[in-house]
C-alpha cells in the first residue's frame, strides 16, 4: 500500500524500511508510528519475510518528535505533578514480539529517534551517525522502556550519562560502550544492516521467535531454574518441529538447510 511518511521495499527474506521525511530529518509522528506499525504487522503476518532493516532517507535517521504539535499540548491542563498517570508502550511490545529488526542509524537519532531503535534486536551506525537520548534538553523523560532497556545495553553508568546531561554520542562512542555492534562507512550502512538481517532470516523463523522469547523473559530473570523451566518447554517445542528434521536431514545428506521447506 502506499504511505505518506514511510517507503518499504523487500529484498529477499528481508524487508527494508525507512523513515521518509527528509525535509524535517525524519521527525517522528503519529502518521509514521501508523504506517511503521502497519509494515511491521503485516511482514509479520509474510511467511516469506525473515527479518526486517529500519533505516532513515537522508541525512538522518530520526531527529526526534515533529514539535510541531506540542504547542497545542501546552495549554492543556497539566496533570498535579504526584499524580499517578495510565502508561502504554505498544511500540515497543511490538518490536518485542516481532520477526528480527536491525536499525541502521545512518545519521542523528535523537530522543524518540534512538529510543524507538533500543528495543530492536541489531543496532547498526554509520561513521556520521549521532545518537542522543535528549529528552532532558526539552523538559520531558525518556519512553517506551528506555531507562531498563539503555541501562541494559550500556550499564547504568553510562545511561545515566546520557539521560542526565542529553549529551551527543558519535558512532565510535556508541560501539564502545555497546549500544551499536558494528560502525560502517556511510555508504556501506544498509549493505551491512541487510546481511544481518539475512545472515538471521536465513535461520528457521519460528526456532528465532522462540529464542526471542527467552531473551526477553529471562534476561532479568532471577530464579535459574525459571530460566531453564523455560528452555526446556522450547527446546521440547522445537524438537518436534519440521525446522528441526530438515536440520538434521541436511546434516546427513552433507547440505544446507532449506529451512523454507515445510514437512
Amino acid at each position: 500500500m502506499g504511505y505518506e511518511q514511510i517507503r518499504s521495499e523487500t529484498r529477499g527474506r528481508v524487508g527494508v524500511i525507512w523513515l521518509n521525511r527528509p525535509e524535517k530529518l525524519n521527525a517522528w509522528t503519529d502518521t509514521m508510528h501508523a504506517e511503521l506499525t502497519d509494515q511491521i504487522e503485516a511482514w509479520n503476518a509474510d511467511d516469506a519475510i525473515g527479518a526486517m532493516v529500519v533505516t532513515g532517507e537522508g541525512r538522518a535517521f530520526c531527529a526526534g518528535a515533529d514539535l510541531g504539535g506540542f504547542n497545542e499540548r501546552l495549554s492543556e491542563a497539566a496533570p498535579d505533578r504526584a499524580e499517578e498517570t495510565r502508561f502504554s508502550a505498544p511500540w515497543t511490545h511490538l518490536i518485542r514480539r516481532s520477526k528480527p529488526t536491525v536499525a541502521a542509524f545512518n545519521g542523528y537519532a535523537i530522543g524518540v529517534g534512538l529510543t524507538l531503535a533500543l528495543p530492536f534486536d541489531f543496532r547498526l551506525a554509520s561513521e556520521s551517525a549521532r545518537l542522543s537520548i535528549r529528552f532532558i534538553k526539552v523538559g520531558l523523560v525518556p519512553e517506551l522502556g528506555s531507562t531498563r532497556i539503555l541501562s541494559q545495553l550500556v550499564g547504568l553508568g553510562q545511561a545515566t550519562d546520557m539521560c542526565l546531561t542529553g549529551r551527543m554520542v558519535g558512532a565510535s562512542e556508541a560501539l564502545g560502550m555497546g549500544l551499536v555492534t558494528e560502525v560502517t562507512a556511510d555508504d556501506a550502512l544498509l549493505e551491512a544492516a541487510v546481511a544481518k538481517a539475512e545472515e538471521v532470516a536465513a535461520n528457521p523463523t519460528a526456532v528465532v521467535m522462540l529464542i526471542k522469547q527467552l531473551l526477553d523473559s529471562n534476561a532479568l530473570e532471577p530464579s535459574i531454574d525459571a530460566v531453564m523451566e523455560r528452555e526446556q518447554v522450547r527446546d521440547r517445542l522445537a524438537r518436534k518441529w519440521p525446522e528441526h528434521a530438515e536440520a538434521v536431514q541436511a546434516f546427513i545428506e552433507k547440505r544446507e538447510p532449506d529451512f523454507t521447506k515445510r514437512g
